[in-house]
């Protein structure tokens, strides 16, 4: 594989002086000379001066110009300024500023099967011109097919949480940044080939896909429910274990096992209702 090579150019400002001084001499000796072979020789230097005219190239900052000579490559220019180079090259200008792809929402699958939608944010700019022009076609829109390419192949390793793969270590909503470095590491093995650098890559969007978004979310809420009882009815059946232990320590009251029953049960009712209990008032004996 040929690597970038740097190309030398001359200066525009003296080849500048020199085809002007050329053109002024050709002119010059057209109107003035009256021989026809001097003036045929005047015509032709005035049509090769003119010729040298496409052989100036200005690089800005931060960009680059490949040159290529009748399909063989020449070099890259990547010093900014006002150069000349041999007319018959042929220049293609190519950026080498850090460049943002914010990508839609891709619908992809998980290491479960469920589909999600992922954004990210790549950061990358060019570092090598020769495989950035020659080695693969087009290579913006090969980043944006390699970058989907990575994302999906990303996505299909982990899980999107826990809920269904609870031995998961790492899943895409909560390994943030392990799954961000493995995208990143990714989507650089594949721009390598073009002569691409990735400055960064990282998720900036994820969310279950529609047709799912709903049934997740009543399961994330049941789960959530599910967990805030277990710390209540906790909490609970030690209130209540407190409570026994105190009634019977200061002898306040005594109960049979009967007794207990229906105060632990009046207790746990009390304490893990969703609402507030509504007391009913016993006005009689405690057996009535």
């Amino acid at each position: 594989m040929k690597n970038e090579n740097i190309y030398s150019a001359g200066s525009g400002y003296l080849a500048l002086f020199i085809i002007l001084t050329l053109i002024a001499i050709s002119v010059l000796g057209i109107i003035f000379i009256k021989m026809i072979l001097a003036i045929v020789l005047f015509i032709v230097l005035l049509a090769v001066t003119l010729f040298c005219v496409a052989g100036f190239v200005i690089v800005n900052p931060n960009e680059s110009s490949v040159l290529v000579l009748f399909g063989a490559y020449k070099g890259t220019i990547k010093k900014n300024g006002f150069f000349w180079v041999n007319p018959f090259f042929t220049k293609r200008k190519i950026s080498l500023r850090a460049r943002n792809l914010d990508s839609e929402a891709l619908k992809v699958n998980d290491k479960m099967g469920n589909p999600v939608m992922i954004g990210i944010v790549l950061v990358w700019k060019v570092e090598n011109t020769y495989k950035a022009a020659f080695e693969v076609d087009e290579f913006t829109h090969f980043v944006d097919i390699q970058t989907e390419s990575a994302v999906r192949k990303i996505a299909g390793h982990y899980p999107y949480d826990n809920l269904e793969d609870e031995d998961a270590d790492v899943t895409l909503r909560s390994g943030v940044e392990e799954v961000n470095e493995e995208l990143e590491k990714e989507i650089a093995e594949r721009l390598e080939i073009a002569g691409i650098h990735v400055i960064e890559a990282r998720i900036n969007y994820l969310a279950y896909a529609s047709e799912i978004a709903g049934a997740m979310l009543r399961r994330q809420q049941a789960t959530a429910i599910v967990a805030a009882r277990k710390k209540i009815v906790e909490g609970a059946v030690g209130m209540v274990e407190m409570a026994l232990e105190e009634l019977s320590h200061k002898e306040i009251i005594v109960l049979d096992e009967e007794q207990k029953a229906t105060m632990v049960s009046n207790l746990m009712v009390v304490l893990c209702a969703d609402k507030d209990p509504t007391p009913v008032l016993n006005t009689g004996t405690l057996h009535q």
